[in-house]
């Protein structure tokens, strides 16, 4: 059809009181638009803003509480041998799928998959699973805005064992010789779980007790912040990352100029820099080294496709993957440096090896690091410092989680597209009464269960899938295409030959392997009882579920027989009328490779 013209009108001269004028109709310059209408689409304020927001969400509190620890306990700088080996063979390729996949598509983690509608499924998967962890990752922030409260004060509350709070056990630093005796415990410990999580008023998980105020507050302070970041689309969130992104660098700095003065703080770094190559002869080794990339990416959160969605076409998700990728790692790497700064001061100043002080976890963050700064002059400021860092770590990351359910369902169910604002209070406010069950006495409890099974073994599976929808049935050279349409270059035979073979087969590793060695999860000396395992395999089933419950919906809707439903169903949205011609391309792959896929996959669910 012919698109409207523009008229140009030139006044050539005037004589005799007569004007003569030229007139030229000028096509205008044509622009390049997706199916789903990119003039439609909200896009980012700025390049950056996007940078920061996908940097914000991968660069979590895991950066400061994981990595260094694994780094340390692993063979220190030879753990970076098999961490870097699966950076580049899985985490850049799947990281760069992402983000190509929702910038091509322009949709959330649903929508996208009108490239191969049997798949959908996956992306109902990695919207729960968002959602799952929204449950109780909030938590984590309230935590950090109410030791941020308390750090308001000339002494910190963590100092000593003469508050209300202290148990007999309590025993300071210096005046417990046994560290590790089971029947003592630290001021700083003590106030983690008695003051903050009143933990010693329940006995378990079925003696939860009412939502703490305290806590309650906090967490509603951190919702309040979500939805005003969040309500208006990547036009404000865009702009809050400016702030969530880049301060936990600056704070970082700081506090490693400040570690690296304090006495034993070489001795933390050489123990975390130490190479043991040895170590690498340990499978274990490599596996944690696996898991570690998996999570710290944030690869099969639907978070990257959400992000990215709202980018121009035409930009470069290539450059995007590396630039913002690579950074998450070095993060990583950093933050080992001023965790370990402290570790050795504390590991100095108490005479203890640095086993004694050296943990991960919450117990890193709420404990042992607390504990070290309320040793140093100006303690108070130094802890103000510290815990607005761990806000903002969780604040972008929350934002990431919550930004990919909500497009994620608005692209789906477009009713919702006018009323964002609602829905997204609906989102938060519905995240926030489920929360509340983390923040009673027994909330801890809680938080474990689902820190357990909300995003383990469900998350790998989602990104497996989403990797053989991709690869094998969308097909690899059709998605190449895709990505040379929007940034003119076509991906190299290295990403090709990850995308197809070798991130397929790693995550099907890492898949059975998180099925081989599972564990029950337990809280110190407390063991879950059967029916709370119960429940937690019942919610990690219930996003895993999606991918085949909407494969039999899918096919049960379609018209026709079963193999021309089929066709339908693998084959593109847009190309259905080739179905109709006969022309099926995608049963074109080796249905040799999709059996083996398939059987794999049934078998670890039989042994599940």
């Amino acid at each position: 059809t012919m698109g409207p013209k523009e008229v140009e009108l030139i006044l050539v001269k005037e004589q005799n009181g007569v004007q003569f004028t030229s007139t030229t109709i000028v096509a205008p310059t044509p622009t390049q638009t997706k199916p789903s209408g990119e003039d439609e689409r909200e896009t980012w304020g700025k390049k950056i803003d996007f940078l920061l927001s996908v940097i914000g969400f991968a660069v979590d509190l895991a950066n400061v509480w994981r990595f260094p620890y694994l780094c340390y306990k692993n063979g220190g700088g030879a753990f970076l041998v098999p961490y870097l080996f699966f950076m580049v063979i899985a985490g850049m390729p799947l990281f760069y799928m992402e983000l190509a996949l929702g910038q091509y598509n322009r949709e959330g983690a649903a929508g996208v998959w009108k490239i191969c509608p049997i798949f959908k499924g996956v992306g109902f998967t990695v919207i729960l699973i968002s959602l799952y962890v929204g449950f109780y990752y909030n938590v984590i922030i309230s935590w950090a805005l109410f030791y941020l409260f308390s750090s308001f004060t000339s002494e910190l509350p963590w100092v000593h064992c003469n508050n209300t709070w202290n148990s007999p056990n309590c025993s300071d630093w210096a005046d417990n010789s046994s560290v590790s005796d089971i029947y003592k415990s630290t001021p700083a410990q003590e106030y983690f779980e008695r003051r903050v999580l009143h933990i010693q008023d329940s006995n378990g998980i079925d003696n939860l007790g009412r939502p703490r105020w305290q806590l309650t507050s906090c967490l509603a302070v951190v919702i309040v912040l979500l939805y005003f970041s969040l309500w208006k689309g990547v036009k404000t969130s865009g702009k809050v990352v400016w702030i969530t992104a880049t301060m936990p660098y600056v704070v970082l700095t700081v506090l490693l100029v400040r570690g690296v003065t304090l006495p034993g703080a070489i001795d933390g770094i050489k123990a975390y820099l130490s190479v043991d190559f040895l170590r690498l002869c340990d499978a274990k080794v490599w596996i944690e080294a696996a898991t570690q990339i998996c999570f710290s990416l944030g690869v099969g959160f639907g978070v990257l496709i959400a992000f990215s969605s709202y980018n121009k076409f035409s930009n470069n998700c290539y450059r995007d993957a590396i630039i913002t990728s690579s950074i998450n790692s070095l993060t990583s790497f950093f933050s080992g440096f001023v965790v370990f700064s402290f570790l050795g001061y504390m590991s100095h100043k108490h005479n203890v090896d640095l086993d004694k002080v050296a943990r991960d976890g919450a117990g890193l963050v709420f404990v042992i690091y607390p504990e070290a700064i309320a040793t140093l002059p100006g303690s108070s400021v130094w802890a103000v410092i510290f815990f607005i860092m761990l806000l903002t770590l969780g604040i972008d990351s929350a934002m990431g989680g919550m930004e990919s359910v909500i497009t994620g369902l608005i692209d789906e169910f477009k009713c919702l597209h006018k009323h964002r604002e609602l829905f997204t209070l609906f989102i938060v406010s519905a995240t926030f009464l489920i929360s509340l069950f983390c923040v009673t006495n027994g909330g801890m409890y809680v938080f474990t269960l689902l820190d357990h099974f909300a995003a383990g073994t469900s998350i790998l599976f989602g990104v497996l899938i989403e990797a053989i929808g991709i690869a094998w049935f969308y097909g690899v050279d059709r998605f190449s295409d895709d990505i040379e349409e929007m940034i003119g270059q076509r991906p190299g035979m290295y990403w090709r030959l990850c995308w197809k073979f070798v991130s397929p087969c790693f995550l099907l590793f890492m898949v059975v392997v998180s099925f081989a060695t599972f564990n029950p999860p337990n809280y110190g000396t407390y063991t879950f009882p059967p029916w709370a395992n119960m429940v937690g395999w019942c919610l990690a089933i219930s996003s895993m579920s999606m991918v085949p419950l909407y494969a039999i919906y899918k096919l049960c809707i379609l018209p026709g027989k079963f193999c021309d439903r089929l066709a339908y169903a693998i084959t593109p949205e847009t190309e259905h009328h080739l179905v109709d011609n006969g022309e099926v391309r995608q049963f074109t792959v080796s249905a040799d490779l999709i059996m083996i896929y398939l059987y794999c996959i049934l078998r670890i669910v039989y042994c599940c």
